[in-house]
């Protein structure tokens, strides 16, 4: 019984995880939303940002993710911040901000 207790606790409590990383956002793009863009900024051979990631990135607060350029919070997501830095160029945004 104790046992039973104990693997529903657990269940529910990836559920609360799961559901509350889901609802994450990263400077005006959720984090599903900055995986579109994992392949091109994931080396050793990033690919082309893709239609869908450079969708994200138009929506994107480029300042905001700018101020991520130095943080540990996108290598822990497998993104490489100096690939990162240059989706504003290969999606071809004019108005992208210098970091």
């Amino acid at each position: 019984m104790e046992a039973t207790k104990k693997a529903t606790l657990v269940a529910l409590l990836l559920v609360l995880v799961i559901h509350s990383s889901d609802a994450q956002t990263i400077c005006k793009v959720t984090v599903d939303g900055l995986m579109s863009c994992r392949s091109a900024v994931t080396p050793p051979k990033p690919t082309p940002p893709s239609a869908a990631c450079c969708k994200v990135i138009k929506k994107a607060d480029l300042k905001c993710l700018c101020s991520y350029k130095n943080s540990s919070l996108l290598p822990s997501l497998g993104i490489d911040p100096k690939l990162a830095l240059q989706l504003p160029s290969k999606c071809k945004i004019s108005n992208a901000p210098k970091c």
